[in-house]
């Protein structure tokens, strides 16, 4: 049977938002709304130069906010839209879940300003039998340059979060162990059940070395999420025999619900290298959902616009490639999960809408389309792609113009 398209590669540029949502003044960031919030476009005000992103400029970055650097072009072979989020939310898997259908009403717990409360500390130093230390939101490598002596000399953890819903823990590989990190990541992930206490993962953040100078992380990384409330679109696909391939973190957000295939990557550099591996080397019927998240933790959270700037326009150079190599039935579509604006105040995430860029060497009647209303007419296009029927406690409608060829 022949589709639309037969491979379907879902970029998510993390936090590329590109303006503020109609709510976003019910959400705040160090006690300022994310009203007037536009991740994309403060940017490229930062920038010399503004952004230097052809290969998006081409595909209609342009209609969808002011960008300077960049120009409105007419653009056949791509559509162009923004989205709306319906979920209550501003996080990754909020907006990762939206996108495979699942509204989400409750958003999930952070504690970015205070830490967790003692009353989650106290239950788990009880049930680990270890010292707790740390307990603020703060970068992964910093934090052990800081604390990692401190946690080898007592054999302690470290606890953190961040803006998203996460509790770490970081511990030496050599002095607490892996078997044992993990074994307290878990009584985490079963304190962390509790309504109040409801985080949407839970990471043990191994690390090696003896000195600040010399600590480092190791890929030995273990993510506990929280399984999606619902079957999702990946979860229809894999049950009608489609491929659902996943780069990056996606397979973590999803706690492997739907996943029949996963890469962790170290880098965007990575991330785009593995996606263009399955480009050009598998030949597959279905999805790759592929998540480049150092866009949100290297440059969006640490307020660092030049820096994001610059990685947006190496991304923009890997698009090019990517493009380049395309089949005729292969879809791309380049999107974001939320914003990050890194002039705003604070370090959280912005209350922003997201990019959609798709782009298929054959498309011809390309074009701006009307505002998306919700995150989930990703997956429901996708589903309308493979002939799949849209669970009915699902969200999002199909954009049955980038069907029609």
């Amino acid at each position: 049977m022949s589709y639309p398209y037969k491979r379907i590669f879902v970029i998510v540029a993390d936090s590329a938002g590109v303006g503020y949502e109609p709510d976003a003044d019910k959400f705040f960031n160090a006690g300022h709304s994310d009203w007037g919030s536009n991740t994309f476009a403060h940017i490229s005000e930062k920038m010399p130069n503004g952004l230097n992103i052809p290969n998006m400029e081409a595909m209609g970055i342009a209609d969808l906010t002011e960008i300077k650097g960049t120009r409105k072009v007419a653009h056949p072979h791509s559509f162009a839209a923004r989205s709306r989020e319906v979920s209550n939310g501003k996080d990754t898997m909020t907006g990762h879940w939206e996108m495979m259908g699942i509204y989400t009403k409750v958003p999930f717990k952070t504690f970015t300003d205070t830490g967790f409360p003692k009353e989650l500390i106290d239950e788990l130093e009880k049930k680990t039998g270890h010292k707790v230390i740390g307990n603020c939101a703060a970068s992964g490598t910093e934090i052990i340059k800081e604390l990692g002596e401190e946690q080898i000399r007592d054999n302690s953890l470290i606890v953190y979060t961040s803006s998203d819903s996460v509790l770490q823990i970081a511990a030496s590989e050599e002095v607490t162990g892996l078997e044992e990190l993990y074994r307290c990541c878990e009584i985490a992930r079963e304190i962390c059940m509790k309504p109040e206490w409801m985080v949407g993962r839970v990471i043990a953040r191994p690390y090696v070395g003896k000195t600040p100078e010399t600590f480092k992380r190791t890929s030995n990384r273990h993510d506990l999420a929280l399984k999606p409330t619902l079957p999702t679109v990946m979860n229809v696909m894999q049950e009608h025999g489609f491929m659902t391939s996943c780069v990056g973190k996606i397979g973590d957000i999803f706690d492997g619900y739907g996943v029949e295939k996963t890469q962790k990557t170290v880098s965007n550099e990575d991330g785009m290298d593995k996606t263009i591996d399955e480009l050009l080397h598998h030949d597959f019927t279905g999805m790759c959902f592929v998540n480049l998240v150092e866009f949100d933790s290297e440059y969006g959270h640490r307020r660092n616009p030049i820096g994001y700037g610059e990685a947006l326009e190496r991304f923009d150079k890997r698009v090019g490639e990517f493009i380049s190599k395309m089949k005729d039935d292969d879809l791309l579509i380049i999107t974001a999960d939320h914003g990050n604006d890194p002039t705003w105040p604070g370090t959280d995430h912005t209350r922003e809408k997201i990019p959609l860029l798709m782009y298929s060497p054959s498309i011809k009647n390309g074009r701006y389309l009307e505002e998306r209303e919700c995150f989930g007419d990703i997956g429901a296009t996708i589903l309308e792609n493979f002939n799949l029927k849209m669970p009915t406690n699902l969200v999002g409608k199909p954009m049955v113009e980038v069907l029609k060829k």
